[in-house]
């Protein structure tokens, strides 16, 4: 039996104009997705392939339709029979991102595939929702339909309907502009929806309620009998919340994309909910590191100086995952600094692994100390390839994936921020391990490793225990960080630099029971526990320049 016997398909199309990945669905629907959920064009054809080597196929010549294309389908529908917000039974709706722009060969078998597939599950289980751009020209202020009207034609060349259009734009939609859509491309302006520049992305959800999207495509997947109203109030509160933060928070982010901020979109985000967690309103100094390194002085003075004042200037500092040696003794420096100066610290994979070289060469005397990454021949690897990686096959040979992590040191800040719990599962992306040979001895210089994973031979936490807060991970904590959970590291980051770090931690240990989805407003700041894992007792319970606002909190 087809899932969508009893069950509806919601497809977004994106147009190529906004990028909802699957995080994003993972925060804003408090679901938790798995790497099946996102097909893929590799894995596709990798599953296709596979079965005409079992000879599946009985020797038929494999072709895109219908091979490729029923492979597709068949993904959604196996994936679809899979909850994925802890409850039993298949999901009443499937969401489904169609991702590019409309025209693209890469997405065509993708596009051709749904739209068999909306033939086949017949009207009333199939809705499309048509993300497109309506730009405003600045010499005149009109806003244009053309771009819209071009990429629904050139969807329904391609055999797929829009049933509602989500129409983005710099200002609401007006009513004539509306008109035009509705007729230039067969949707009733109800089903027109506006999604114009709000003063953060929490308030997204809200503005499509105001403007009944949730009615239209309950209407256009006949499931009108479903009784309530979205249940949005902790969400109003905290958009609301938001606009109202007056105390900043300035953290540095170290890294070597800063030139594209959507390298680091989860790291950001992840920021976003722990600096909202605090009360604080959010201001990222974007620090490339490859700008604090000593050739940066002699090559480009002015950039050296501007990159080591934003980062003297910085609350916290955030060194984020990477691969590849450029900018990496810039983040070696950057973690020198912080530790040096009780600057709280937060480094993620990469960040983890070059705050223990750091700690190596400038604290243990090391100074040939390195990863084998970087020099395959250093004297002291302080830093190692994975035993079981392949130094030749580089794709998909990373320890990728969910992994659990035991807390070792019982009253390290980690394990407080998590809750006081036995272990947290994670997620991983990395290549390279700190070399467990050497821990030893890192500990009896100081350096504690305070999370392992369960053969107790790869180091997952580290802490510098007499530090306000110099925390490092292996694992990429971002991933797993939600609106109304944010990640505990990152809340002891934001929590740190803000001066609330000692309440925190010291409420987690009270007698106090502190609430897991505290209530929200611009008041004192009242910590939430955050629990992952098999958890023990609680106790009782770009550049330098104008700031602007984007969502993301605010950038420098």
């Amino acid at each position: 039996m087809s899932p969508f016997e009893h069950g509806e398909v919601f497809v977004l199309d994106d147009g190529g104009e906004v990028d909802l990945d699957l995080g994003n669905y993972e925060r804003f629907l408090d679901i938790k997705l798995t790497r099946d959920n996102n097909i893929t064009t590799g894995k596709i054809y990798q599953s296709v392939i596979d079965k005409e080597r079992k000879g599946e196929y009985l020797g038929k010549t494999v072709q895109v339709v219908p091979h490729i294309t029923n492979a597709i389908q068949d993904w959604i529908e196996r994936v679809a029979m899979i909850p994925v917000d802890g409850k039993d039974g298949p999901a009443d709706v499937c969401v489904i991102e169609l991702g590019g722009t409309i025209g693209d060969i890469e997405s065509m078998p993708f596009i051709e595939a749904l739209g068999q597939f909306s033939y086949r599950v017949g009207p009333g289980n199939f809705c499309l929702v048509h993300v497109s751009l309506v730009p405003v020209l600045n010499v005149v202020g009109e806003q244009k339909t053309k771009p819209t009207q071009h990429s629904v034609r050139g969807l329904r060349g391609l055999g797929l309907t829009p049933n509602i259009l989500a129409c983005r734009s710099t200002k609401q939609l007006e009513e004539n502009v509306k008109e035009k859509l509705s007729q230039f491309c067969h949707v009733p302006a109800a089903n027109i929806v506006t999604l114009y520049d709000v003063s953060n992305i929490w308030r997204i959800p809200l503005l499509l309620q105001d403007q009944k999207a949730h009615e239209a495509i309950l209407k256009v997947l006949n499931i009108q009998s479903i009784p309530g109203e979205p249940k949005l109030d902790e969400w109003v509160a905290r958009a609301t919340m938001f606009d109202t933060l007056q105390d900043t928070v300035r953290i540095a982010m170290v890294g070597k994309y800063t030139g594209l901020s959507d390298s680091y979109l989860s790291v950001l985000k992840a920021l976003l909910h722990a600096s909202v967690d605090c009360r604080r309103k959010l201001v990222v100094d974007w620090v490339a590191s490859t700008d604090l390194e000593d050739s940066t002085k002699i090559e480009a003075p002015d950039a050296y100086k501007s990159a080591w004042s934003l980062l003297k200037g910085a609350d916290g500092i955030l060194v984020p995952g990477g691969f590849g040696d450029r900018g990496v003794q810039g983040k070696i420096l950057a973690a020198q600094y912080a530790r040096q100066n009780n600057v709280p610290y937060l480094g993620i994979c990469l960040g983890m692994q070059m705050a223990v070289v750091e700690y190596a060469r400038n604290v243990m005397n090391l100074s040939d100390a390195n990863s084998t990454e970087f020099d395959p021949n250093a004297k002291t690897p302080c830093v190692i390839f994975m035993p079981e990686g392949s130094k030749t096959h580089m794709g998909g040979t990373m320890r990728l994936g969910s992994r659990r992590t035991f807390f070792k040191v019982a009253d390290c800040k980690s394990a407080k921020l998590y809750g006081n719990v036995d272990y947290v599962d994670e997620r991983h992306r990395h290549r390279y391990e700190v070399n467990p040979d050497m821990v030893p001895e890192f500990e009896n210089a100081g350096l504690q490793f305070v999370g392992k994973d369960e053969s107790g031979r790869r180091m997952e936490i580290i802490e510098i225990p007499n530090h306000q807060y110099f925390v490092g991970a292996q694992f990429h904590p971002e991933f797993k960080s939600r609106p109304s959970k944010p990640s505990p590291l990152f809340v002891g980051l934001i929590a740190a630099s803000s001066g609330q770090l000692g309440k925190v931690l010291q409420d987690c240990l009270s007698d106090h029971v502190i609430p897991a989805k505290h209530q929200l407003n611009n008041g004192p700041y009242m910590p939430a526990v955050h629990q992952n894992g098999h958890a023990k007792k609680l106790p009782n319970g770009l550049s330098n320049g104008t700031y602007y606002p984007n969502g993301n909190g605010v950038h420098a």
